[in-house]
């Protein structure tokens, strides 16, 4: 997160990249809230703005995609896979686990800002499941037990 650049920068630079673009207002999105960890309130207003769009056509592109947010996501992001094929190897149970572990749901924050659960479709990690992926590593065939260790390595700072 880089918050040494205003806000209207960050917004007017990633429009100006963009602009004549098709499907300008992803990457627009992206740049956003790669700077900031999320798309805040006031850059959804300048981005309508300066692109032509209303707010309510960038709120319905950042409920469609998932991966925006507009609150900041905790410093660890925990990605539990719900596909078919995690299901199968209970994913169902360790969804339940995870929830009751972190005490969250998903789309949320642990008051400590440590963790964000979210779901996720796929991670292309089948045949080991259940897969969850926290940050950029993807863990294969988490029990519970896994899952705990996992987390309590990053409570710890490690």
């Amino acid at each position: 997160m880089n918050s040494s650049v205003s806000l209207r920068e960050v917004v007017e630079g990633a429009v100006e990249r963009h602009k004549g673009k098709i499907g300008a207002l992803l990457p627009v999105l992206h740049s956003i809230q790669e700077t900031y960890g999320f798309i805040p309130k006031e850059a959804v207003v300048m981005t309508a703005s300066a692109m032509g769009l209303s707010r309510a056509e960038i709120h319905g592109v950042m409920s469609f995609y998932h991966d925006f947010r507009s609150e900041p996501a905790g410093e660890h992001i925990v990605h539990l896979c719900r596909a078919e094929a995690c299901q199968a190897m209970g994913a169902r149970e360790l969804e339940r686990h995870a929830r009751e572990r972190l005490g969250i749901g998903f789309g949320e924050t642990t008051a400590d800002g440590l963790f964000t659960l979210e779901p996720v479709y796929c991670l292309g990690n089948c045949a080991c499941s259940p897969s969850i992926r926290i940050n950029d590593a993807t863990h294969a065939r988490v029990s519970a037990e896994k899952f705990d260790a996992l987390i309590a390595a990053l409570e710890a700072g490690e």
